[in-house]
């Protein structure tokens, strides 16, 4: 088990570490975005996007539940907050869209759809230090 640390002083260092990162990517890789609401998942996610070369504008799929981008890989964005019962989201069939090897998965409220994640995963753990500050923790499983 990997456990990598980051500190970043703005939106800005959020995003180039996530574009960074996925520049590493080939497909297939799962991210669970872990923090309070606020603390920048949705900036990391539009930090992969432009690593993986997406032109679209990456907003939050709190409502949608599902956004996916198109670029060198697509991007599978989730947000399950919403979500009460992870059957919800099998009979969907978004979970087919989790590990799959032509994309990356970036998942938020993972907590809410535990029994459906994939044995492989990302961890990303955003805390918020203060109002600029995050610590970016990220441990493969």
């Amino acid at each position: 088990m990997e456990i990598r640390e980051f500190i970043s002083h703005s939106v800005d260092e959020t995003q180039s570490f996530a574009e960074s990162l996925a520049k590493g990517f080939n497909g297939g890789e799962t991210l669970l975005l872990m923090g309070e609401m606020g603390a920048g998942k949705t900036h990391f996610v539009k930090g992969l996007a432009k690593g993986l070369c997406v032109d679209q504008v990456v907003t939050s799929p709190t409502f949608a539940l599902h956004n996916v981008y198109t670029g060198r890989l697509t991007l599978n964005h989730f947000d399950f907050y919403r979500i009460d019962d992870s059957q919800e989201v099998a009979i969907l069939g978004l979970d087919e869209f989790f590990c799959d090897k032509n994309g990356v998965a970036a998942i938020e409220w993972s907590e809410n759809v535990a029994d459906l994640l994939p044995k492989r995963y990302i961890t990303v753990t955003i805390d918020k230090l203060d109002d600029n500050t995050r610590k970016i923790t990220l441990q493969n499983i």
